[in-house]
């Protein structure tokens, strides 16, 4: 057989062979891991598509939980706050029971709580940080992230009353004091111990005096000065007092 003939035939026959070789498999266990090593280097995006083979695969129910989870983690590390938090939500709604199911829904408040921006902006985000960090404590009191959602649960508190206060001196300012009256007095109401009532009070006792309320105006002041003695609206309290 001539030489040509018979390289000929050696190559087909590796190609064939070749052609045939299975790619190797590559194990769920081996993509979590994978997904672990992406996550720490931050190759987030890399990172939850190897979670994502893994959530996929039905060989492994328990590593598919831990990816979902996973999966929402690098998500709201690279800042994905919205896609982090339904991906939370899906995890608390398929897996109600598991051990990370407190850890799930305080994350979730996380995302809400990191779309917070100026006071003067949209609410909707510290809205729904409340009311998750307000459902968090109802469902897990005992949980090992207590102590932080209680925290930040104070701090959107703070950003609520300080926009509610931003809309009652915007109301003040452009005289329009009956919608000033009414909106610091339900802040009062809402917010009945908070230490930045001074200024609430001040502005609501100017806002009476100006709709011509003058004795509500000098008992609202009044109050100013006796609760808040360091306030540094005092001063000017006192002043509008001396005009009542």
């Amino acid at each position: 057989m001539p030489l040509r003939i018979m390289l000929y035939l050696c190559v087909v026959a590796i190609v064939a062979g070749c052609a045939t070789t299975p790619p190797p498999t590559v194990t769920p266990e081996a993509s979590f891991k994978e997904g672990e090593r992406l996550f720490a280097a931050k190759h987030y995006e890399d990172a939850i598509a190897q979670w994502k083979k893994v959530k996929e695969s039905d060989t492994a129910a328990g590593l598919s939980t831990q990816a979902e989870l996973k999966i929402a983690d690098a998500q709201f590390a690279n800042k994905n706050y919205l896609e982090a938090a339904a991906s939370y939500e899906n995890f608390r709604k398929l897996h109600p029971n598991d051990e990370k199911a407190d850890y799930a829904l305080y994350r979730g408040g996380l995302c809400y709580f990191n779309q917070i921006e100026k006071i003067d902006t949209e609410q909707t985000p510290v809205k729904n940080a409340v009311t998750t960090f307000e459902d968090f404590l109802n469902r897990y009191p005992n949980s090992e992230y207590i102590a932080e959602v209680r925290k930040k649960l104070e701090e959107c508190r703070v950003k609520q009353l300080q926009y509610e206060i931003y809309v009652g001196r915007f109301y003040f300012r452009t005289e329009k004091y009956q919608a000033a009256i009414k909106r610091l007095e339900e802040t009062l109401v809402e917010f009945p111990r908070s230490p930045l009532n001074d200024e609430t009070l001040f502005y609501l006792g100017q806002a009476y005096w100006r709709n011509g309320e003058k004795s509500k105006g000098e008992q609202t002041l009044t109050r100013l000065v006796t609760e808040f003695p360091a306030s540094r609206y005092v001063v000017e309290g006192k002043k509008l007092l001396k005009k009542l």
